[in-house]
């Protein structure tokens, strides 16, 4: 049996940039790529020299495997990049924040008043005994505050967890005891879908179960008295009352580029949650550069990441990056049809969104809905789009491109994770021709490789990606646990980082994602990744979204199950069944007929908006439900399983 990944989707569409996207953006053509390849460390040098540093590193990098450090000896700070330095360069007026709630309140904040409210609530938490090195958990909505909390954080040098405001007690209890946090910040409570989401609730529930916890910063969100909740004396502290009577003068502390600057709790396919460490000038590095060429920003752009702070996308591009680029960028609460199916539209038109970047789970619903809501609305002023958190399927990347980007947008395809900090594989947009569902080349920099099990390079065909030199903004551990980082990460072969990702390479070089090699199946002694089965069933008119696992078939080992969301438009039969089946044939080929197709009308998903596959292999193959406290909606797991059970019976 191949020890590679087969190649069976075949995607021959080329986009190349407009002559107009070329001539105004910041690279035009491969030269930044010739000259990483020529210099690696003289190219990060460059770009790490572009932020501000309180002193000079004394060398570029420091590399044992699988231990990295970059700038030794500099001494810089992340919120001193993002805000200072722009108010000390005449950008104080300049909008940094335009906030949206969900109930449709707004607050724009500029740079200078960025730097007074991040600088006073500095000084309240310092006052409150947090100090250096100190972690402070924050459970919160998406409201201006989340980000200034960070960034406050990261001005006195108190690495901030950011725990996203959906996960239960339990999760925020885990995270606070694994990393024994001073501190949490929360709020009242937030809105979603037009309810209140009771958050300071929830986080009372979660302190029962974590002593290292000895204050609580809550914002009152809720100006009407929606969510009346419990203050406890001595602990509990209102964020107003703090911002009173704090100064407003409070320096960055100096931090040296291998300091601790967040963790991010990821979740892993088993066992507990892991504590991703990434510390200041290495990251700063990467976030200031990727933002900076893949989105090609410029001074005048408004530019909108949907993600929620609470997970990198939400770090590296609302706060870290875009921030270290004095940008102007939209910041919303809520859901994405609340009140109605348009919102995300509506804010673009409203605010003049001109750099917009989402994932391909909310692309598909948007399919879903129909073109027709985005066609009322003035998207006009869009000039590129962006994909984040999976592999977007050809057509989904298609409809994005016509009916959101009105043809004329290019789209930056983003393959990365929480370890990699920063976008590891994209097209910059005013060089690289892109292919839909394709992330086409690695970042320059950036060496990604796909190889075999034994480590052999694949130049064209299915492997495993690989990157095969350290780069600024990697991961420097898991918190606590040294021997889970090299188990994870770096055990497959000597000192090359395996992000855990099947791939491809087409005879361009380009990268196609084919998802977690955890969901590659094998069918019959072919390796085929879930995503270019899912691909095909998306190319189908009928279908919005599906979801394709692995099942044990007598002959053939493995059979394909498919989960399939239709569109508004159409009705789930036998013979839509059978037409779907003989799609997939003549899209991919015989091998990769689907045994099974279960109509659904929803998808058990993280929170992060990420198809939970293994549920939905524990459903098909009729098991015991494994861990859902990391789903969106755990009922969406039962409801399933009943039908499929209901289907087979």
């Amino acid at each position: 049996m191949s020890d590679t990944i087969d190649h069976l989707l075949q995607e021959k569409r080329v986009f190349e940039p407009s002559p107009e996207f070329k001539a105004q953006a910041h690279v035009k053509d491969d030269t930044p790529y010739r000259e990483a390849e020529k210099d690696r460390l003289a190219y990060w040098e460059d770009w790490a020299k572009q932020l501000d540093w309180f002193e000079p590193w004394t060398k570029t990098l420091e590399w044992e495997p699988p231990y990295s450090k970059w700038f030794i000896g500099g001494k810089l700070n992340a919120c001193y990049n993002c805000v200072d330095r722009h108010v000390k360069n005449g950008l104080g007026d300049k909008v940094a924040l335009i906030w949206e709630g969900e109930p449709g309140d707004r607050r724009d904040l500029t740079y200078s008043e960025v730097l007074e409210e991040v600088s006073k609530f500095a000084n309240a938490l310092k006052k409150l005994g947090v100090q250096k090195g100190d972690r402070v958990a924050l459970y919160m909505p998406m409201i201006p505050e989340l980000a200034l909390a960070v960034l406050a954080c990261a001005r006195i040098g108190a690495p901030h967890s950011v725990v996203f405001g959906g996960f239960s007690a339990t999760s925020l209890s885990d995270r606070i005891v694994d990393q024994e946090a001073k501190m949490l910040i929360t709020a009242d409570a937030g809105w979603r879908r037009g309810k209140v989401l009771p958050l300071k609730a929830t986080c009372d529930e979660a302190l029962k179960n974590s002593p290292s916890i000895e204050n609580v910063v809550v914002v009152n969100r809720m100006k009407n008295g929606e969510a009346p909740i419990d203050m406890k004396e001595g602990r509990d502290h209102w964020y107003h009352d703090l911002m009173a009577d704090a100064s407003s003068d409070c320096p960055a502390e100096p931090m040296d580029s291998e300091d601790l600057l967040y963790i991010l709790y990821t979740s892993g396919t088993t066992g507990k949650p892991k504590g991703i460490m990434h510390t200041t000038g290495g990251y700063m590095t990467g976030v200031y550069a990727t933002t900076k060429w893949v989105f090609d920003l410029k001074p005048e752009d408004v530019f909108w990441c949907t993600a929620d702070i609470g997970w990198v996308t939400g770090h590296s591009y609302i706060v870290y990056g875009p921030m270290a680029n004095a940008a102007t960028q939209v910041m919303y609460e809520g859901a994405p049809d609340s009140p109605s199916r348009d919102r995300f539209w509506k804010i673009c038109a409203d605010h003049g969104v001109t750099v917009f970047y989402t994932a391909p789970t909310a692309i598909r619903a948007f399919m879903k809905w129909g073109h027709d809501l985005p066609a009322q609305h003035d998207l006009s002023k869009l000039r590129l789009l962006g994909s984040v958190g999976e592999p977007i399927n050809p057509e989904a990347w298609i409809w994005y491109h016509k009916n959101i980007g009105g043809e004329k947008c290019p789209i930056v395809d983003t393959w990365w994770q929480t370890e990699t900090g920063a976008i590891m594989i994209t097209p910059l947009p005013g060089a690289v021709k892109t292919k839909p569902g394709s992330a086409t080349k690695a970042f320059p920099g950036i060496e990604a490789k796909l190889l075999t099990d034994e480590g052999k390079e694949v130049e064209k065909g299915g492997g495993y990606l690989s990157i095969s030199s350290p780069w600024p903004s990697m991961l420097r551990g898991i918190y606590g646990d040294p021997q889970r980082f090299k188990d994870t990460y770096w055990s497959k072969w000597d000192g090359i980082y395996f992000p855990g990702d099947g791939c491809t390479r087409d005879e361009d070089g380009y990268f196609w994602i084919l998802g977690r090699v955890d969901d590659v199946m094998n069918v019959a002694g072919h390796r085929i990744g879930t995503m270019e089965v899912e691909s095909a069933l998306v190319d189908h008119q009928s279908v919005a979204e599906s979801a394709v696992v692995g099942i044990p078939h007598d002959v053939k080992g493995t059979a394909i199950a498919a989960f399939v969301i239709l569109k508004d438009s159409a009705e789930p039969s036998d013979d839509l069944e059978k037409e779907l089946k003989q799609h997939v044939v003549e899209q991919i080929g015989a091998i990769a007929r689907p045994e099974k197709i279960m109509f659904t009308a929803d998808l058990p998903k993280t929170r992060s908006g990420k198809i939970m596959r293994r549920l939905l292999r524990d459903i098909a193959e009729g098991k015991t439900l494994g861990d859902t406290t990391t789903l969106a909606d755990p009922t969406v797991v039962e409801s399933l399983k009943n039908r499929y059970e209901d289907k087979e019976g």
